[in-house]
């Protein structure tokens, strides 16, 4: 179930698959059973982001998954409508990230450590 999900968006993340294949396969996992609609529980997480710089220009970010859902749509249309945000958020596929929230997704998704000492982390916890 998650696990099947995180093997999908990890497909992506390495380029073995594009997004739409990812999202067809999510569908596939969801009409099979094998993925359980989001359950209120899961609702209640958080979903946290964490950027240390060498600099010390950190940043933390809590958001709750229930807020990161409801906004996601909205949010995007909108920012693809602004000529300065488009590029950033024209190739972002957000079917694919509701159907992460939707099944569920959880623990590190996301870990990087630059070569100068700078760390990102996105977890939903």
């Amino acid at each position: 179930m998650k696990e099947e999900i995180s093997k999908v968006l990890a497909m992506v993340q390495e380029g073995k698959i594009n997004t739409d294949k990812a999202a067809e396969l999510i569908n596939v996992l969801k009409e099979t059973g094998s993925v359980p609609a989001a359950s209120h529980g899961y609702l209640d997480k958080t979903l946290k982001i964490r950027i240390v710089s060498k600099e010390n220009d950190n940043v933390s970010v809590n958001l709750p998954i229930k807020l990161v859902k409801a906004v996601l749509k909205a949010g995007h249309g909108i920012a693809v409508n602004v000529p300065q945000a488009e590029k950033y958020v024209k190739d972002l596929d957000i079917d694919l990230l509701i159907d992460a929230i939707e099944n569920e997704l959880d623990g590190q998704i996301v870990d990087i450590h630059s070569a100068n000492g700078d760390t990102v982390a996105v977890t939903i916890e």
